[in-house]
């Protein structure tokens, strides 16, 4: 039995603690089974926001007409254009496992992996078959995979995953897809616009159901312009036919029984089927109990506020962690355990201004609490939202959006939400204020933005009157700026986001 210092499950952001260890002089191992690289760069962010740049270019076109300038299509090369993708991914993938077999300081085990005792694993596939390993420090980040419902004959399918999805060379005619969340709306966003019919159905009242809800609502009437698009409703059934793929729906009810505006039944026919209902740990796969590492009901690895798991000499993270699937999240968590491990005091992980985004059309992106998490909570906060066509770029771009900050009563930012163009960048400068300044409205409303640029657009809705929010869901008018400047403490308390796949 081979024994190390450092062993890494998974090849995503694990490899970054990975290279600390070695870099720390440590004996490292790294065990994967798939490509090199992670959800991220072969299944996940990396591909699908290289094929939605192509979605955008062409959404440019077709909107050339706004702005008096006569463009057309004579033609896209759409499996071109998916083999490139994957050809890059796939080069990227070849040349870190390229750089791993030829380290001297990480030996790399291309094999499955389960766990048979504490920090001891034994692997299985092709020439390792049956051979273990030990450390002194385990790092379990091995990822997620699709999620798959309980639809009534979904085995019987012949449905796409993510995975699937983002090498499909052809765009199919009619397009159904089962979710509602980030996943579901960037790809609709892709296939829609080179010519695929889109139908969604999801379970949410909106899609996109974690954003702000003012937000969340804004995106899901849009996409009903464009798409056929069923909130409100389960999947229940799936069946194959000719060529053809059927889903029936009922209403949904919540966790309170609570039924949905729905009340009957609905069917959607389409030639492919997208399964885009959330993701789940692969914790299932590595027999975890046997290293004594608890998980939570959803099968998530429990941590500490240091990414220790319940194992001794066990930790965690990224998407198996379940905190945010986020690709930028497992990087930040990947500089927490390395700090924790080899650093000389142990640091909590600090979450309070993570950010997300969502690369459709309308882009949605936030950081911190939702109105919705507030009002649950039954803090006092204020609110207020700008919107883009008040700015002159904004105006001059056709552009549609706002932008919606949420300050406590002493000027701290809780939150901002984005629903526009760039607003994947838009959100970058609130999540700069909310980490190293002092985080208020005066961060953003008292530093100099450029004259015309979009960034205007946050400045401006961090400088005007903002309304008081009610816990009952109502608002009132107030007066006071909300300026102060103090420096108080953030919390959060961090759900599963399990519709996330960046």
């Amino acid at each position: 039995m081979e024994e190390y210092d450092v062993l890494v499950i998974g090849s995503g952001s694990g490899l970054d603690v990975a290279n600390a260890a070695a870099n720390q002089g440590r004996s490292v191992a790294v065990v994967e089974k798939g490509r090199l690289g992670g959800t991220c760069l072969n299944r996940g962010c990396i591909p699908s926001k290289k094929l939605l740049y192509h979605a955008d270019v062409m959404e440019t076109i077709d909107r050339a007409d706004e702005f008096k300038i006569d463009a057309s299509v004579d033609g896209v090369q759409f499996a071109e254009i998916v083999r490139e993708v994957t050809a890059d991914v796939h080069g990227s993938s070849d040349s870190i496992e390229r750089g791993l077999s030829s380290s001297d300081r990480i030996d790399l085990y291309r094999a499955k992996a389960r766990f048979v005792d504490d920090r001891t694993l034994e692997l299985s596939g092709g020439d390792r078959d049956g051979e273990r390993l030990a450390a002194e420090t385990v790092l379990v980040a091995a990822g997620t995979r699709p999620a798959i419902p309980p639809i009534d004959g979904i085995e019987t399918v012949d449905y796409l995953t993510s995975r699937e999805a983002l090498q499909l060379e052809t765009p199919p005619d009619h397009l159904v897809i089962v979710g509602g969340g980030y996943i579901a709306a960037e790809l609709a966003q892709f296939f829609g616009t080179f010519g695929s019919e889109i139908s969604i159905v999801g379970r949410r009242p909106t899609l996109l159901p974690d954003a702000d809800e003012e937000v969340a609502a804004a995106f899901t009437e849009r996409y009903a312009d464009r798409f056929d698009v069923y909130t409100g409703y389960e999947a229940t059934a799936a069946m194959q036919s000719e060529g053809s793929i059927t889903v029936e729906a009922s209403p949904f009810a919540d966790a309170d029984g609570a039924m949905a505006s729905p009340t009957e039944q609905i069917s959607v026919t389409g030639d492919e089927l997208l399964v885009a209902a959330g993701r789940t740990p692969n914790t299932d796969t590595l027999n975890v109990e046997a290293a004594g590492i608890e998980t939570d009901e959803f099968g998530f690895v429990e941590t500490d506020a240091y990414l220790r798991t319940t194992a001794e000499g066990v930790w965690a993270l990224g998407d198996i962690v379940g905190e945010y699937l986020l690709k930028h999240n497992a990087n930040h968590e990947a500089r927490a355990v390395a700090r924790n491990l080899f650093g000389d005091d142990l640091e909590a992980v600090d979450y309070s201004a993570m950010p997300f985004a969502v690369f459709a059309s309308p882009e949605v992106a936030g950081v911190g609490l939702t109105e919705q998490e507030l009002r649950a909570d039954g803090r006092e906060y204020a609110k207020r939202t700008y919107r883009y066509e008040e700015t002159a770029r904004g105006s001059a771009m056709n552009a549609e959006g706002f932008v919606k900050p949420i300050i406590d009563l002493e000027g701290e930012i809780l939150g901002c939400h984005i629903i526009g163009p760039e607003a994947s960048d838009l959100i970058q400068e609130v999540v700069v204020a909310m980490t190293a300044g002092t985080g208020t409205v005066r961060d953003i409303r008292e530093s100099i933005h450029i004259h015309p640029a979009l960034s205007e657009v946050v400045q401006r809705a961090f400088s005007g009157e903002f309304t008081l929010g009610d816990t009952h869901g109502h608002g009132h008018s107030d007066d006071h700026g909300h300026d102060t400047g103090h420096e108080r403490g953030h919390s959060h308390d961090h759900g599963h986001s399990h519709d996330h796949d960046h």
